[in-house]
């Protein structure tokens, strides 16, 4: 995948681009579609599979405090926009004079000036230009004057809930991994470097790795199932999310207990994929309650999660 930084390194048109637009946070299902379309249609025009969309966030610019924490920032949305196999992505600066621009001068001086689109695929709700004026309907009349084609999706339905970012977000926020693993097409994962903990862990005989927070979207606090990834390696895990209440923490943290592990991963990167929520945090009134009610849930996972197929 080609990714252009920056809409004025874009140094000529793409080869007959099918272009989709967007902020794609999460890269869901109903975002995987618009891509499966763009490069279908790439194909049956000899062109470029294109996704142009934006950073920051534009609410992180027009209203900061509204913008919620992102279930995709910009490093992993790169990553997950490459897995599922478009070519060429145009990620554009938002500013403030970006936000003035209306939507026919974005048509005519970005889609059709610099890119050269010969089809554009949005979603049903896609809102673009100064104000969010633009829509779908304004952009399929724009575009038709200039002989450009393009396409709506509608709304992807999975469970009688429309797959949305909004959504997800919502199933996360209330610990609901498995929900929101649907609407995703894989389990909801966090990436973070990890760093410096209380080395509580080492005591209790349970060793975590504890991860650095950062904007992501963290689930509900609790224990869950997880899955983590270390230099192309997958191990299962359980994740505490939450504020350590049994030691009086403050501050919310990301731990993992990796099984079956045995390796130095300070100031390494790691992806923490959350399966199934186990129970609540829970204030414990001994360390011996605490390393009690490990052991359990270890149990538990390996019976009820990962037992072998």
């Amino acid at each position: 995948m080609e990714l252009i930084k920056g809409i004025e390194n874009l140094k000529r048109p793409f080869r007959n681009p099918v272009v989709t637009l967007g902020n794609f946070d999460g890269i869901h299902l109903g975002h995987q579609r618009i891509f499966e379309k763009i490069k279908e249609e790439a194909r049956r025009l000899a062109g470029a599979s294109v996704v142009v969309t934006f950073e920051p966030h534009p609410l992180k610019i027009l209203s900061p405090e509204q913008c919620p924490p992102l279930l995709t920032p910009f490093k992993k949305k790169m990553m997950l926009i490459e897995q599922t196999g478009v070519e060429k992505v145009l990620c554009i600066q938002f500013t403030k004079t970006f936000a003035e621009i209306t939507p026919v001068e974005f048509v005519k001086n970005i889609l059709e000036g610099k890119l050269g689109a010969k089809k554009i695929i949005v979603g049903y709700n896609y809102r673009f230009g100064r104000g969010k004026s633009g829509n779908a309907q304004s952009l399929r009349e724009t575009c038709s004057r200039l002989g450009i084609e393009v396409e709506v999706v509608e709304a992807l339905t999975i469970d009688d809930t429309v797959v949305s970012s909004s959504k997800i977000r919502e199933f996360i926020r209330e610990g609901e991994v498995e929900r929101a693993s649907k609407l995703l097409g894989r389990d909801y994962p966090v990436m973070g470097k990890v760093i410096q903990g209380a080395q509580r862990g080492h005591a209790l005989g349970f060793p975590t790795a504890n991860l650095e927070i950062t904007e992501e979207l963290y689930p509900k606090p609790g224990v869950y199932a997880v899955n983590i990834e270390w230099h192309g390696q997958r191990w299962n895990g359980l994740a505490n999310v939450g504020f350590n209440p049994t030691f009086d923490g403050k501050v919310l943290t990301l731990e993992v207990h990796i099984l079956h592990f045995d390796h130095e991963i300070y100031g390494d990167e790691i992806q923490v994929s959350f399966i199934r929520r186990i129970r609540n945090e829970i204030r414990f009134h001994s360390q011996q309650e605490l390393i009690e009610q490990i052991r359990k849930d270890i149990q538990w996972v390996k019976k009820n999660v990962f037992q072998p197929q």
